[in-house]
């Protein structure tokens, strides 16, 4: 009995969540067109064009854009969220939020800026690291 369907003429549905489980850790970019739920570690960056959650276990060591997000676990990265960034009382985040809307709630840890906006400022640095884009916005001459 195969627990995998060998269709190759399966399609996209956006209503099923995919899901990382605790114990399962990621060394790579993720990204999905649909929902996700990560419990689990990724090193690297989470591109999800639609919700984003982010259980108490989870752990990511990149940049994050969703469309929206919910955060319980722990990411050391930028966020860029297009609607709604909810922060929930068990995250810890270390990096900048770009978000339209921002909710974070009490006991949540969180070290960095935060920019609020329409959704085209918050994904114009995506793909940039951290350094690229404060050396975007701080274009101090060179030393040398």
């Amino acid at each position: 009995m195969a627990i995998f369907k060998s269709d190759k003429n399966t399609s996209f549905n956006p209503q099923e969540i995919n899901i990382l489980n605790a114990g399962t850790t990621l060394s790579g970019n993720l990204s999905s067109e649909g929902d996700i739920r990560i419990d689990g570690q990724v090193k690297g960056n989470v591109t999800v064009k639609a919700k984003l959650v982010l259980g108490p276990s989870s752990r990511v060591e990149g940049n994050v854009v969703a469309t929206n997000c919910d955060v319980s676990g722990t990411v050391l990265g930028n966020v860029q969220v297009a609607e709604i960034l909810a922060i929930k009382s068990s995250a810890s985040i270390t990096g900048d939020l770009q978000c339209a809307k921002l909710i974070i709630e009490a006991g949540a840890s969180f070290n960095g800026r935060s920019k609020m906006g329409p959704a085209q400022e918050n994904f114009k640095d995506h793909g940039k690291t951290g350094a690229e884009t404060k050396q975007a916005e701080d274009p101090s001459p060179a030393k040398g």
